[in-house]
């Protein structure tokens, strides 16, 4: 068995993939790279040659790189056939544009290799991430040392408060690869903005915890085409409603999540979930889009009525759904105050 597979999910990323790969290769450090896997989904690709260079690096490393081909399916079957491959005892998905510090992995992969061979294994390894604004030269660090006990392993009982920036994304968190499978996750086919289902849906199946203080992942920001782009978000709305309403499906809380802290925490991811469909469908502003505002509320309110009154009734979302035009004024420059304020995105 691997330690830990990297997944890369590839779609004609050819002008920026290698320097991921490479990343990933230093994670090996002074013990080198035989316990790691990286397997590199071409997702399709047609437009450059991400499916050459994909063969080449596995040629180049035979026995740690496996480049596996498919019919275009979208980042989260991506995921799903990187994770439908996995030999790791630990499962990490890196977006192709995106890369991991080197200084940074010798902590993470120090317990990543400490946890081969243990009967329990910790379920989530989660770490700190960094938004890379490179047209910007910014940056701005995304850490969890006031939420998580350090150097221990520990369960959700112990977790502390949450800042309002302050969510697990798919750069900070490396799940252990047989949770995932034995839960049976799969992520949909064709949507963006998938990772929310990956680091959402999960948890509640997350018995121990271990959280490193250190920088591990760079997530890049300011492509054009970016998924994250908020021009580019207005015109996938209907993936961000998709995405919304399977998180809804999947866990019922609190029905299926045991513990308080961990069912506050998805109760308030949910909420910032909710907030982002109202927002961007309010700035789209059109009858339709209202329409579709008032289907995810509703969709809510007839799964969970009970989290659909506190989530609706949250400032988050009391301040984004405001009555008349002015309100819709209102939350939205309120969601751009919020913005240059916590640097997401």
């Amino acid at each position: 068995m691997k330690s830990i597979t990297f997944a890369i999910p590839c779609y004609n990323s050819a002008a920026y993939m290698d320097k991921c790969i490479e990343s990933i290769l230093a994670c090996g450090g002074d013990k080198g790279c035989d316990d790691i896997e990286i397997i590199i989904v071409d997702d399709g690709s047609v437009k450059d040659d991400t499916a050459e260079k994909a063969d080449r690096w596995e040629q180049l490393h035979p026995g740690i790189i496996k480049a596996v081909h498919q019919e275009n399916g979208g980042h989260g079957q991506a995921v799903n056939t990187g994770l439908a491959n996995a030999s790791g005892l630990y499962f990490k998905v890196v977006d192709s544009d995106d890369w991991l510090d080197r200084r940074a992995m010798e902590d993470v992969m120090a317990y990543v290799r400490s946890q081969v061979g243990r009967t329990a294994p910790t379920d989530l390894v989660i770490a700190n991430y960094v938004y890379e604004k490179v047209h910007e030269s910014t940056r701005t660090i995304m850490h969890y040392r006031n939420v998580f006990p350090e150097g221990r392993e520990f369960g959700w009982s112990e977790v502390g408060h949450f800042n309002p920036s302050q969510y697990l994304l798919m750069h900070s968190v490396i799940y252990r690869t047989e949770l995932l499978r034995g839960m049976g996750l799969q992520l949909p086919k064709h949507t963006f903005y998938v990772d929310n289902i990956f680091v959402y849906v999960p948890l509640p199946h997350v018995k121990t915890i271990y959280y490193l203080d250190v920088d591990m992942y760079r997530y890049f920001i300011g492509r054009d085409d970016q998924s994250v782009n908020e021009s580019v978000m207005m015109s996938r709305i209907d993936q961000q409603l998709r995405v919304a309403r399977i998180m809804i499906d999947a866990v019922q809380l609190p029905g299926d999540v045991p513990e308080k802290r961990l069912e506050r925490y998805m109760e308030n991811y949910l909420s910032m979930m909710m907030c982002i469909c109202s927002i961007f469908l309010r700035m789209i502003n059109t009858v339709d889009a209202e329409d579709e505002r008032d289907a995810i509320w509703r969709y809510l309110k007839e799964n969970n009525s009970d989290v659909y009154r506190r989530v609706r009734h949250s400032v988050l979302n009391m301040g984004t759904n405001l009555p008349t035009n002015l309100g819709r004024k209102i939350g939205i420059t309120g969601y751009h105050v919020a913005q240059r304020i916590f640097k997401f995105n």
